[in-house]
């Protein structure tokens, strides 16, 4: 069986802009094998453009193909569900730009859609105008659910938070897109032509990674370089079919990830 690897980025193999030992020998291992992978990011900011030079500058060689984030599966998403139409987005250029490929129209009176996506710059004016458009019958999307992201400094409100207080402006709850939603992880099979059946994700949190592995029928493996730990796994009703230290624990094992006993 040869396997398709999707995996997560922060936690998985990269933290705070450094590589996770043994990340680039597994990224170079799939590169030249034949097994098809995806990175996977539930920040929608950079475009795959972006997110390979950030990669690289840490050592990382992700081909621009092999990256999937939040902000093309909604992309994606919209288009299936609604395609030709027009947003109002509150986001960055990752955002932006993956809506202008399916050829959605960005505006600002009378869109199908307002789409909420990452920035580091959340205007409030742009935040006001998101609660009138839904109020008038726009429908109400968002990226993804985190609630905050790292910075040097420590936690910024993130996506989750800004869609919380429009949510209680509105009394209208947006669809999530990314993780754990497993809408994000069947886009990026269909993108690869891949199937659950040999596919697996790899992720650092329970609560996103595995439960979106598990919830789109692949198997799972749960890293202990990020978020979740050994002890915090168990208190958690489902569990990843494996545990590993790290992903150094794959490099030269690509081809058989879940080895018998």
């Amino acid at each position: 069986m040869v396997w398709t690897y999707l995996m997560d980025m922060d936690g998985v193999l990269v933290h705070e802009q450094h590589p996770i030992p043994g990340s680039s020998e597994l990224i170079a291992e799939l590169t030249a094998g034949d097994n098809p992978f995806l990175v996977l990011t539930n920040n929608s900011i950079y475009t795959p453009r972006d997110l390979r030079a950030r990669l690289l500058r840490t050592g990382l060689d992700v081909p621009e193909k092999s990256i999937w984030t939040s902000a093309l599966a909604t992309a994606q998403f919209l288009r299936s569900q609604r395609p030709g139409g027009s947003a109002f987005v509150i986001g960055e250029a990752g955002l932006t730009t993956a809506l202008h490929e399916v050829g959605y129209i960005l505006n600002d009176t009378d869109p199908d859609y307002v789409v909420l996506g990452e920035t580091r710059t959340y205007s409030f004016s742009a935040i006001t105008r998101a609660i009138r458009l839904i109020e008038q019958g726009a429908r109400f999307i968002a990226t993804n659910p985190d609630a905050t992201g790292p910075s040097r400094e420590g936690s910024l409100p993130a996506t989750g938070a800004v869609a919380a207080l429009i949510e209680k402006a509105t009394g209208r709850a947006p669809y999530y897109v990314g993780k754990p939603n497993p809408l994000m992880m069947r886009s990026g099979l269909r993108s690869l032509g891949a199937h659950s059946e040999n596919t697996l994700m790899i992720g650092d949190r329970m609560d996103t990674d595995v439960l979106a592995g598990l919830e789109a029928g692949l198997r799972t493996i749960l890293v202990l370089t990020g978020i979740s730990g050994a002890d915090t796994a168990e208190r958690f009703p489902y569990r990843p079919t494996r545990v590993i230290e790290s992903v150094a624990e794959l490099v030269g094992r690509t081809a058989d990830p879940f080895p018998a006993g």
